[in-house]
């Protein structure tokens, strides 16, 4: 395999920065009384009538406690249906009520219109090589794709492309009140999906602490992510162990927006504030037990430099350093 060219990386990160903010045109919507997580739960459980919940919670990206309230909502309101499968007793089928679907068209019709604005402004050969390259696109980067919808039981016609729920996501400078919050579901994420004590609550607390005694603007900068106006991830990048070194601190996504690209979006504002601001490499630490955070930093170039086992957050752990050059 040949040596990847500089110009392509470029090429492609160009195109994702372009279709971030052309994505927000396509999944900018009024979702009523429902949040945008309901909606995507909503929209997923109309494309796939009879799943089961673990389904659900792997395709949405969802912590399975916080779905399962969710589908609990929608069962108290009469919008969902559990019945046994036929096929396997120890499966729980979901499937939305009449009064489900009907919630939902409103979703779908809006989604629609939103794309069909996007067309409108292009004849119709530009029509179509947009979608031919969408299309394409789709089919190199994903060989193996989600099998495509194409049941008759949603309310609207569904289309060709793979259902994905339609999400804005707005990046922010931290405000008063933000930092409690950081602190706050640090603590209740890793405590319910890691079992962490209260001991790791404190170590948020102090680097919070920290990056308000010393915050230097010059060189440091901290991210908070919204989801119509709910807060639902974190990130700040400081000064590491010497000038020349930033260090990722405190990167959160919260369930309501797994599934997003939200942690690679967050991730890349750091590597590139911190190219803007010269320095030469950036370092973090993390655990081995962080699999998808680790995956991810593996892709962004970052390597594992140093790790060692011990006992923190009343767990056995192993600690990671991560480092990459800028």
């Amino acid at each position: 395999m040949t040596d990847i060219s500089p110009a392509h990386i470029h090429s492609i990160r160009h195109f994702n920065r372009f279709y971030t903010r052309q994505a927000g045109v396509l999944s900018t919507y009024s979702a009523g009384n429902l949040s945008l997580t309901d909606a995507r739960v909503l929209y997923e459980l109309a494309h796939r009538p009879g799943t089961v919940a673990s389904d659900l919670a792997a395709v949405t990206g969802l912590d399975h406690g916080y779905l399962s309230r969710i589908l609990k909502r929608f069962e108290s309101s009469g919008w969902l249906n559990r019945e046994t499968s036929p096929k396997d007793g120890r499966q729980v089928l979901l499937n939305l009520t009449p009064a489900g679907r009907q919630a939902f068209v409103p979703l779908e019709e809006e989604a629609n219109a939103n794309a069909a604005a996007v067309l409108r402004t292009m004849g119709d050969s530009d029509r179509k090589r947009l979608v031919d390259a969408m299309q394409e696109i789709e089919r190199l980067l994903d060989p193996k794709p989600l099998p495509r919808s194409t049941t008759a039981t949603a309310p609207t016609a569904v289309t060709a492309a793979a259902p994905v729920a339609p999400v804005t996501i707005v990046l922010r400078d931290v405000r008063p009140g933000d930092l409690g919050w950081v602190v706050q579901a640090h603590a209740e994420a890793y405590t319910r999906e890691y079992g962490w004590d209260n001991t790791f609550e404190a170590l948020v607390a102090e680097i919070v602490a920290q990056f308000v005694r010393t915050f230097d603007s010059s060189g440091e900068r901290g991210w908070i992510a919204e989801i119509d106006g709910e807060r639902v991830g974190s990130i700040f990048l400081v000064r590491g162990s010497d000038p020349t070194t930033a260090k990722i601190r405190l990167l959160l996504v919260t369930p309501a927006a797994r599934g997003s690209g939200l942690g690679n979006r967050l991730v890349t504002e750091c590597i590139e504030f911190a190219r803007s601001k010269g320095y030469e490499k950036i370092e973090l630490w993390t655990h081995s037990c962080l699999t998808a955070a680790r995956a991810m930093y593996a892709k962004r170039g970052f390597a594992l430099v140093e790790s060692d086992e011990y006992e923190g957050f009343g767990q056995k752990l192993v600690w990671e350093n991560w480092e990459m050059t800028l």
